[in-house]
């Protein structure tokens, strides 16, 4: 889950235990469940210098990786009743905080690749900037603020249903914090160009959402039930 750099830096089998067919296989066995499932999905923690769990949502840092379901209750019954020491066969410390760390970072990370987006100029905002987007069937990815006017975000996605047919539609970060990651004041709507990094933010958001109770769909074919597209009005 790392559109933009190398991913996990190198481990050995025995670094990696969770990992099911090998390091470089995609999936992963969840410490809380024991279920294996693909890890993005999952949130990586290692255990620091200090015997503190340090949890590694880039999937970047060196030693041995446990790996959690990116459920906040999970990580939070994993940490209370002491799951990581038993997964590392050592004491460890697991902050009180953890799961909540954990839904910061996941959520940075996503604003970061939309930022990254924006810089690339594969990322747009603004009403009218995001229409021609969707008209020209350029967006991989429509945003929407979750705090945004319910109007306006109806609209764009009656325009998705009917010009831009399997566009991901995620409503999960508020104006400022899209806006911020893309050098405004506040962005209710916004959207990311097909290719590389638009399959990586989606694959961050879709593990957020996860984790945060958002919202990322698929939008559907075909017009949407109770709305038009009043754009050009």
């Amino acid at each position: 889950m790392d559109p933009a750099g190398d991913g996990p830096g190198p481990e050995g089998p025995e670094d990696e235990p969770e990992a099911v067919g090998g390091r470089n296989s995609p999936l992963r066995r969840c410490i809380a469940t024991g279920t294996v499932q693909a890890k993005d999905g999952m949130v990586r923690f290692v255990v620091g210098p200090d015997g503190t769990v340090v949890p590694d949502v880039e999937e970047r840092l060196p030693g041995r990786g446990f790996w959690i379901t990116a459920d906040p209750a999970l990580i939070r019954k994993v940490a209370d009743r002491g799951g990581f020491s038993r997964a590392a066969r050592r004491t460890v410390r697991a902050e009180p905080d953890l799961a909540e760390r954990v839904g910061k970072l996941l959520e940075a990370r996503c604003l970061a690749l939309l930022g990254m987006a924006r810089r690339s100029g594969q990322a747009l905002a603004g009403f009218e900037k995001v229409r021609e987007a969707l008209r020209a069937g350029e967006a991989a990815v429509l945003l929407a603020a979750k705090d945004g006017a319910e109007d306006g975000k109806a609209k764009l996605r009656a325009l998705a249903a009917n010009a831009a047919p399997g566009i991901a539609l995620v409503e999960l970060f508020e104006a400022a914090a899209i806006g911020a990651a893309l050098g405004r004041d506040i962005a209710v709507h916004a959207c990311v160009s097909r290719g590389r990094l638009a399959k990586g933010f989606l694959a961050d958001c879709r593990r957020y959402a996860a984790f945060a109770g958002g919202r990322v769909d698929m939008v559907m074919p075909g017009p949407v039930t109770g709305q038009r597209d009043e754009t050009t009005n």
